[in-house]
């Protein structure tokens, strides 16, 4: 079992900043493939960015330049620096925790969320 919660949430003003933490408890947090979504009023849950537990990431094309994932596996930590900020990621963020570790056994943990408002 894997807990996760976020925070680093809050208002921002566009061109802004903001970084997000995801605390990761339980055991073999390096081994899950690390993930944001971000759900925005009236929309479907998107996916954000990723990072596989060897470093490898990815981002939906509407992020690109301006978001960086990471992760700390020391600290059973992962992060989402957003940077240029618009009125349109505004959303709720999620963490997520994905783990395939055989064809029957699929791991998969959400947070609770953290609301970020970027206003204009």
């Amino acid at each position: 079992q894997v807990r996760l919660v976020e925070s680093g949430g809050g208002l921002v003003q566009a061109g802004g900043s903001r970084r997000l933490s995801c605390t990761a408890s339980g055991s073999f947090f390096s081994m899950y493939t690390m993930a944001w979504y971000r759900q925005a009023p009236g929309k479907q849950r998107e996916l954000v960015a990723a990072i596989t537990s060897g470093g490898s990431t990815d981002y939906v094309d509407t992020v690109k330049g301006r978001f960086t994932i990471s992760r700390d596996n020391a600290k059973t930590t992962l992060y989402l620096q957003m940077s240029s900020l618009r009125p349109e990621d505004t959303a709720v963020y999620y963490c997520n925790a994905k783990w395939r570790r055989s064809l029957a056994d699929v791991r998969n943990y959400w947070g609770q969320g953290t609301q970020v408002t970027v206003s204009s």
